[in-house]
């Protein structure tokens, strides 16, 4: 049975800070926004320089992140290499579409890695909804074993694994989609870069908001599936803080 793993911080260890919502919608859409959509005249700052500030907030934010919490954080990492990426392609002025590709390719392998992960010793799925910091995990590996339901649990978790695939494969679809249809001005003009600023505002209801919901419902599955097997209480099986 591949049994929840236990995450959960040593007391020696210290407890995250907690991230602040609105300064990461801030240093990551609406001040690159912004600037690509206002500033990216002649009058202001220009094409280029106009990217390279934008794009500088994410991975300004990214380092602030590093700094606050001690150790790199994966997702943040991450954001800072994708706008990179983002930079470097627009500044070398190379076709739009390999922005989409790239917009896409990162959720893309990501639900892949989730079902190959499953033939390993540490499924994604553990690291995204089963961890020690969510649920209480000693307490469900002790019912599923005393219940005889390990095996019941196991499909379980590959079904979920699957429909956090599904996810992933949605938000890389509409990532694909939406660069396609806005990206359509050359690169290295003022239009190309309100229109790239106009993908980063509408990145996150978009596409953030679809693949949430498809999260949060693999979420409820995941849990009432631990519930029925366990037979414990929904508010015992998740940690309260």
């Amino acid at each position: 049975m591949d049994e929840i793993k236990d995450t959960h911080p040593t007391p020696e260890q210290k407890e995250p800070k907690k991230e602040s919502l609105l300064l990461n919608l801030a240093f990551n859409i609406a001040i690159p926004t912004l600037v690509l959509t206002k500033l990216s005249g002649d009058d202001y700052l220009g094409i280029k320089l106009a990217i390279v500030v934008a794009l500088s907030f994410p991975i300004i934010y990214g380092i602030r992140d590093f700094f606050s919490r001690g150790k790199i954080n994966f997702f943040s990492a991450l954001g800072v290499a994708s706008v990179s990426m983002t930079g470097g392609i627009s500044l070398m002025e190379l076709d739009a579409v390999y922005i989409a590709i790239k917009e896409a390719s990162i959720p893309g392998l990501f639900g892949v890695a989730t079902l190959v992960s499953l033939k390993t010793s540490q499924p994604l799925i553990h690291t995204f909804l089963l961890n020690d910091s969510i649920l209480e995990t000693d307490k469900i590996n002790a019912a599923l074993k005393a219940n005889k339901r390990e095996a019941e649990f196991d499909q379980l978790l590959i079904n979920a694994s699957w429909i956090l695939a599904g996810s992933f494969l949605l938000s890389a679809v509409l990532n694909y989609v939406l660069a396609v249809y806005l990206l359509t001005a050359a690169p290295g003009t003022v239009e190309f870069n309100e229109q790239l600023g106009k993908m980063t505002a509408l990145s996150f209801p978009v596409i953030a908001v679809p693949a949430m919901l498809v999260m949060i419902g693999d979420m409820f599955y995941l849990f009432s599936g631990i519930k029925r097997l366990t037979g414990i209480p929904l508010e015992e099986i998740v940690k309260q803080k």
